[in-house]
This record gives C-alpha cells, sequence and structure tokens, in this order.
C-alpha cells in the first residue's frame, strides 16, 4: 500500500500539470513575449520595492514555524540565525519541488540532529509547522469567507455551483472560524489530545498558540502581499479580493501535488480576476515566482551545498590521524 502511495501522488501531480498548463496554455493565447515584458516594466521601482519587502515579511514569518515548534518541544539553545537559514532553506525546496516529493523533513532531520533533536523531535517541529500554516489558511479563509461570501463568485465555471453561492461561502467560513475557535478553547483548558482515526491533535501551551495565531496569517498577509504590489494600480481590486484568490490558488496548488503548483496557481489567478489585463496579471505571478519561488530555490541549493561541504570536511579531519613517528631503536656500541 505504501508503494501504491509513493508512486500516485506524483502521478496525480504530473496530472495536475499537464491539465493545468494546457488550460493555462488557452488563457494566454495571444499574449505575446513583448507584452508581458512591457508589463514587467510598467511596475513602479517602489512597487517592486514593496513586493521585495513582502517577500521578507513572508520568510520570517516561516522562520517564526520553526521558533515556535521548537518552543513547544523545550528546545531554546538553538540561535535564530540558525533556525531562520534551516526554515528558509526548507520552505525554498519544499515550495519549489513539492510537498509531496520533499517536505522538508529530510533537510530539518540533517539540519536539527546536528544540534542534539531527535528523529522524534523533528518529526514533531514538521508536524507543528505543517498545521501552524494550516490554522493560518483557516483562519484568513474563514475570516475572508464569513465577511466577503460573495468573492468566490469570481470562480464561477471553474468549480461547482455550490461552493460558489455565497451563502455556502458564509457556512464555510463560520466552519473554519468555529475550528479555530475550538482550538484556541483546548489550548487554553489544556485539553487532552483530540483523536480522530490515525489524526491526533495536540493542544499547545496558550503562549505558543498565541503566537501560531500570529505567525500564520502574517505569512500569507506577506506572501499575497507580493502579488498585490506587482498589479497595476489603475484596475486592482483591492488586497483583500488578492488575498482570498491567493489562498484558494496556493492551497489549490499545494492540493495538486503539482511543482511548485506550476499552472494550478496561475489559472486561478488568471481565471479570477477579470478585471485585471490578463497581462499583468501574468506579470505579477512572475515576480511573486521570482521573488518567492526561484530566487529563494537557488539561495536554498547553495546553502545546502555549503552546509553539506562543511560537513564534508569535518569528517575528513575528524577521521585523519596524525602518523606516529616511531622510535629508531638505540644503537648498542661494540664493546
Amino acid at each position: 500500500m505504501k508503494k501504491i502511495k509513493d508512486f500516485a501522488w506524483p502521478l496525480v501531480g504530473l496530472v495536475a500539470l499537464v491539465v493545468s498548463g494546457y488550460l493555462l496554455y488557452r488563457e494566454l493565447q495571444g499574449i505575446s513575449l513583448k507584452e508581458v515584458e512591457d508589463s514587467l516594466r510598467a511596475i513602479p521601482a517602489h512597487r517592486y520595492g514593496l513586493a521585495f519587502l513582502s517577500t521578507i515579511v513572508a520568510y520570517a514569518a516561516l522562520a517564526w514555524y520553526d521558533r515556535i515548534a521548537l518552543l513547544h518541544l523545550g528546545v531554546r539553545h538553538i540561535s535564530w540565525l540558525f533556525v531562520s537559514v534551516c526554515s528558509f532553506t526548507t520552505y525554498a525546496l519544499s515550495h519549489n519541488i513539492g510537498a509531496s516529493v520533499f517536505s522538508g523533513a529530510l533537510v530539518r532531520y540533517r539540519a536539527y540532529s546536528a544540534k542534539g533533536l531527535s528523529a522524534a523531535q523533528v518529526a514533531v517541529l514538521v508536524a507543528l509547522c505543517s498545521f501552524t500554516f494550516g490554522l493560518g489558511t483557516m483562519l484568513l479563509g474563514g475570516i475572508v469567507l464569513t465577511i466577503y461570501p460573495e468573492l468566490l463568485t469570481r470562480l464561477e465555471g471553474k468549480l461547482p455551483a455550490a461552493l460558489t453561492n455565497p451563502t455556502t461561502a458564509r457556512v464555510v467560513g463560520l466552519a473554519l472560524l468555529t475550528f479555530v475557535s475550538l482550538y484556541v478553547i483546548g489550548s487554553l483548558l489544556r485539553l487532552k489530545p483530540l483523536t480522530i482515526r490515525t489524526f491526533k491533535l495536540e493542544y499547545p501551551r496558550p503562549n505558543i498558540m498565541g503566537r501560531q495565531l500570529i505567525a500564520a496569517p502574517l505569512e500569507l498577509l506577506g506572501a499575497a502581499g507580493i502579488i498585490y504590489f506587482a498589479l497595476p494600480e489603475a484596475g486592482n481590486p483591492g488586497f483583500v479580493v488578492v488575498l482570498a484568490v491567493f489562498l484558494a490558488s496556493f492551497s489549490a496548488a499545494l492540493a495538486s501535488h503539482s511543482p511548485g503548483g506550476l499552472g494550478v496557481f496561475e489559472i486561478i489567478f488568471l481565471t479570477a480576476m477579470p478585471e485585471v489585463p490578463k497581462v499583468d496579471v501574468l506579470a505579477a505571478l512572475l515576480v511573486f515566482r521570482l521573488l518567492y519561488l526561484l530566487i529563494p530555490f537557488a539561495l536554498s541549493i547553495v546553502t545546502v551545498l555549503l552546509y553539506e561541504r562543511a560537513n564534508l570536511a569535518k569528517a575528513f579531519r575528524r577521521n585523519a590521524k596524525p602518523v606516529e613517528a616511531v622510535p629508531a631503536p638505540p644503537i648498542s656500541k661494540a664493546s
């Protein structure tokens, strides 16, 4: 069964990539590279700067995910710098390669085991970081769907009619907020772990839970901000709309298991923002992929290579034994 799952998720990702690639090709027919280049040039320098700052906010919040998980484990001896580099490398790789193929557990294990953490501790850390992200998505998604349920009508024709109905959207939003509220209550009351079949939810201490509720939305707001600032001011639908579309597209991209969410992410954005010219939306998404995915991906590869090179050098030095000089036998004088 495990072998089937190992092949199934990559296959799902490949199918999602092909289908979304075809749909994206149909959407972008008629748009030339020159038009995309002109759209990129039209983005003011200060908005590029704001998009870059949004990227820093997003990755700083992701580093906070790891720090929160370490505090949950009672680990305080690892520096912020080490945690930040490890988190940055992990997410830069997993965002591009795909969560189903490279969850980040291997990178975290290599890094944190060198700092004394056991495999079980690293597993808890990875699980808590993933849950923190999901918690932030549910919190922001719940707020947006409850206050602005009509936003899902932008995806009419792409989603089942029941899901794009404002009433259904508000019910989903309230359900998400209810789950978050129950999690908060469970943490405050120090309830026993909630077990549903193989799923086990450990309620963290209130100070850990409070940090989760700040860090996760902050990361998502920063990531959505990259696209918001890269869109033109004229016709820009506003940050709330961009955030809602980002949550939907990013969640769908993760669920598709497509490497980097390629195609899935773009097709939802292009469909859900009809008031913005497609070429401008495409340019904004290219800026997002460059700042949030590709540049971090390149830096993460360099980081991994340098880290492994340093470990290899340490291993060579540790195994290199100095050759001990053998004393010469004493020379006896002839009597």
